[in-house]
């Protein structure tokens, strides 16, 4: 083999290495950074694995909010109607949070069945609901009835 070759194919060799190396780095920060979202009724039947960051979302149920002598932990249940998760939260909760509203939560399984959160995401307006949360509650027979105010009509 002669010396051009040698080099030619130590090049491809090497750019070839290199494209690996990129491809499995990136797949690795993709496989890090995913945060799939479970229904509560996936997470009753045990679909959402433990101890991996997820989403999770439905409606706030009535009378569910307990904060703890602290004020900064606060363990509340989520529905879709259908099946209720209880997440516990550590923090300041957002202004928009509250009972009856539709909220995101992303945290880990715990081996007791609770979703232990570091965020809590609620919506933003009277009509808005995260994507996911409304598809829960479709699916589930049951979406939150809005009055016609609510909407935006103005009739």
């Amino acid at each position: 083999m002669n010396p051009v070759r040698k080099k030619r194919l130590f090049i491809i060799l090497a750019i070839l290495a290199g494209v690996g190396v990129a491809v499995t780095l990136a797949l690795s920060a993709l496989k890090e950074n995913i945060n799939l979202f479970y229904t509560p009724t996936q997470i009753a039947a045990g679909e959402a694995p433990e101890g991996t960051r997820i989403r999770a979302g439905g409606m706030v149920e009535e009378g569910s909010v307990q904060r703890s002598n602290d004020s900064l932990t606060v363990t509340f249940r989520v529905t879709d109607y259908a099946e209720a998760v209880t997440i516990q939260y550590q923090g300041i909760l957002p202004d928009l949070f509250r009972e009856g509203q539709g909220i995101v939560a992303l945290g880990r399984m715990n081996a007791d069945g609770v979703l232990v959160a570091d965020e809590v995401l609620a919506k933003h307006d009277e009509n808005y609901m995260p994507p996911e949360v409304t598809a829960a509650l479709e699916k589930s027979g049951k979406s939150k009835p809005y009055s016609d105010s609510a909407q935006g009509d103005t009739k």
